[in-house]
């Protein structure tokens, strides 16, 4: 199969490219794969919505620039901080244009929210299913779109590159070019051959690595996982947002509902079983604070007591200005029999976002030749230590036109390698032992959950490190033998993606946003 385009996965970054792409030149065929339903993505479980400067009378681009650099904690590149910023309301125009609706108040104009690490009212969304909203209007100018076709139940396996071809360049310093992927056809259970002059990865990210995580099911780190094994460039991915407030349930579902930043931007007060305030003792902006300051603080309030999770109190709230803004929210809560009027809400933090990824420059651009990486499974430098509120789907909508407005530039001078293989299974066999993935799979969720998470010491990462490395051998050699399922390869993706957590967070040696290591307090 080939495709000018090929991209892999279906979340905002991934169909905003492809939507670009495709009306640029209608006679460019353009193939996303998704290797669960199309819609299912880390976008559609967004409540929150995208932060960008709206109202100019209350607000400022430099103001915007400065939250995000506050957040990220000095590490953040802020070239591409003011560009992604300034260029924001442009893209958000553009999502308007396609059809995605923004909630509006009583005088017609945006709604415009505002959560932790934010000085102004700056988010649009819509009710607490931002997401959903923007996959359903995205998904339905893709289908109007004749030369862009979507493969469900695809699961991509590598990039093809040097390595693969007959002709493989001996020079290990050569840059190396990406020809397309491997791709698993799930239903059929056949590895397909996709040979593209162009690969953007919007893969999502890997927020599986952990037991407790917002993040669906199928966000397993493959853009890393593949990109790393394609000898891409990987940084920052040590700095892993935990969002602080996912709702707690016995069994904890997967992915953790969340409990969105919009709700303390409305005002919940964070509480401790004993009904204690406890934001106040952390940080000036108590329930307002970044992300990686609140939900550090929920941690620490949960170690001292020994609590397994703490409250988030909406009493006090306005209930029919919560019913209408959180609908979603509302409804979950009432199923488990929580009054929000009479009742506070248990939460526990939980996996949320990695900020590095797959090195990126400011056109999207991987270390990789005519590969392209965008949302979050890339490293922009916008985040640095740790994302603010709402910026990562800024981010996608920013560089999947960045991606686009280089990737036309360079289409027509490329041309499909000819000497790309067809998938190779010779000497592999049915796996008959799948307690091994599955067994894999919850290991290394334990060994991340409880020695890479929110607070890290040297001696647990030496720990974790150990133990990864003995699953990632196990995997491996697995892998070579066995005739390939969506499990297998999401597991190799899996402990690779949390190796380079493990690996990124004993080389820093410092504190800062997201990682933090007691050893260094």
């Amino acid at each position: 199969m080939r495709a000018d385009y090929l991209i892999i996965g279906s979340g905002i970054a991934g169909l905003t490219y492809a939507l670009r792409v495709a009306y640029h030149n209608k006679d460019h065929s353009v193939v996303v794969v998704t290797k669960g339903d199309k819609d299912e993505s880390n976008t559609k479980y967004a409540q929150g919505g995208i932060a960008t400067v709206h109202d100019r009378n209350i607000d400022s681009f430099e103001q915007h620039i400065e939250d995000t650099l506050i957040a990220g904690d000095g590490l953040c590149n802020e070239q591409v901080v003011r560009m992604v910023v300034e260029e924001g309301p442009a893209r958000l125009q553009e999502l308007i244009d396609w059809g995605v609706q923004f909630d509006e108040n009583n005088t017609g104009e945006f709604d415009l929210g505002k959560e932790g690490g934010h000085s102004q009212n700056r988010i649009l969304h819509h009710k607490d299913i931002t997401g959903y909203e923007i996959e359903r209007a995205l998904l339905l100018m893709v289908e109007k779109t004749p030369n862009i076709q979507v493969l469900e139940q695809y699961h991509a396996i590598d990039f093809i590159t040097e390595h693969h071809t007959k002709t493989q360049n001996k020079n290990k310093k050569s840059e190396v070019t990406c020809f397309g992927a491997y791709v698993l056809d799930v239903r059929n259970n056949r590895v397909k051959t996709i040979i593209s002059k162009i690969t953007l990865m919007a893969s999502g990210g890997s927020g599986q690595a952990y037991t407790t995580t917002t993040n669906p099911l199928i966000a397993t780190g493959d853009g890393i996982g593949m990109a790393y094994r394609a000898k891409a460039e990987i940084e920052d991915v040590e700095f892993i947002q935990f969002h602080p407030t996912a709702l707690y349930q016995t069994p904890q579902e997967s992915p953790a509902f969340l409990i969105s930043e919009a709700v303390r931007g409305f005002g919940a007060r964070l509480r401790t079983a004993k009904g204690e305030f406890f934001m106040r003792k952390y940080d000036a902006r108590e329930e307002l604070a970044s992300r990686d300051i609140v939900a550090r603080a929920i941690d620490t309030e949960m170690k001292i007591s020994g609590d397994d999770y703490v409250f988030l109190d909406c009493t006090h709230l306005d209930y029919k200005k919560f019913k209408k803004h959180f609908p979603n929210i509302l409804k979950k809560c009432k199923s488990l029999g929580i009054d929000i009027r009479k009742k506070w809400i248990p939460v526990v933090t939980a996996a949320h976002y990695i900020c590095g990824g797959v090195k990126v420059n400011r056109d999207g651009k991987t270390t990789i030749k005519n590969l392209y990486a965008c949302g979050e499974c890339s490293s922009t430098g916008l985040h640095g230590a740790n994302r603010l509120a709402s910026n990562s789907l800024l981010e996608a909508l920013v560089y999947s036109q960045r991606s686009y407005l280089s990737s036309i530039e360079v289409i027509d001078s490329l041309s499909f390698n000819e000497e790309v293989p067809q998938w190779d299974a010779t000497n592999t066999s049915q796996n008959k032992e799948n307690i091994l993935v599955t067994h894999g799979r919850a290991s290394v969720q334990k060994i991340m959950s409880d020695y890479v998470g929110i607070v890290r010491s040297k001696r647990r990462l030496l720990s974790a490190e150990k133990r990864l490395r003995l699953i990632y051998e196990e995997t491996e050699e697995l892998y070579k033998e066995s005739i390939l399922s969506a499990e297998l390869c999401e597991l190799r993706n899996l402990i690779t993606t949390a190796y380079l957590i493990c690996d990124f967070s004993l080389k820093r040696t410092e504190n800062k946003g997201g990682f933090y290591n007691k050893d260094f307090a």
